[in-house]
C-alpha cells in the first residue's frame, strides 16, 4: 500500500450536519403557513478549501461544531424565528445563517436547510457558485 502524500493539496469539500426545533409563522403567505407552526429543521454547512498539509484537514470539525452552535444555534433552537427573521421562509432561513456564519468560516460554500425531511433550500452566497 502506497503511503499518502500530505503534500497533495487538491480542493476538497468538508460537510457538516445540525439539527434545531423552532416555530415561525410566514407573514407573507396565505395558506396554513400563515399560522405560528414549528418545524424540526436539518442542516448542512459546507466548507471547501485545500487540505493543510501540515494538519492534512480543510477545518476542524470540532470548531466548525462550535461556531455554527455559537452563531446559529444559540440564536434559534427552541425559538420563534420570526424574533429574529422578519419572514422567516426556508430560504430567508439558508441566506440569514450564510451570513452569520460566513465571518466565521473561511472557505464556506453552500448551506443545505431542510425545512421538512424530504424539501430543502441551498444556498450559495451571493456569488451563488
Amino acid at each position: 500500500m502506497a503511503p499518502i502524500d500530505y503534500t497533495d493539496r487538491r480542493r476538497m469539500r468538508l460537510d457538516v450536519e445540525f439539527y434545531f426545533a423552532a416555530a415561525h409563522r410566514l407573514p407573507r403567505y396565505e395558506g396554513p403557513c400563515f399560522r405560528m407552526h414549528g418545524h424540526n429543521y436539518r442542516f448542512f454547512v459546507a466548507l471547501e478549501g485545500e487540505v493543510d498539509p501540515a494538519t492534512g484537514m480543510i477545518a476542524d470539525f470540532g470548531d466548525v461544531k462550535r461556531i455554527v452552535q455559537e452563531h446559529v444555534l444559540a440564536r434559534v433552537d427552541h425559538r420563534t424565528l420570526n424574533d429574529v427573521l422578519d419572514n422567516p421562509t426556508a430560504e430567508n432561513i439558508a441566506r440569514w445563517v450564510w451570513e452569520v456564519l460566513e465571518p466565521h468560516l473561511p472557505g464556506l460554500c453552500e448551506i443545505r436547510l431542510y425545512e421538512i425531511p424530504d424539501s430543502c433550500v441551498t444556498y450559495r452566497g451571493p456569488g451563488g457558485r
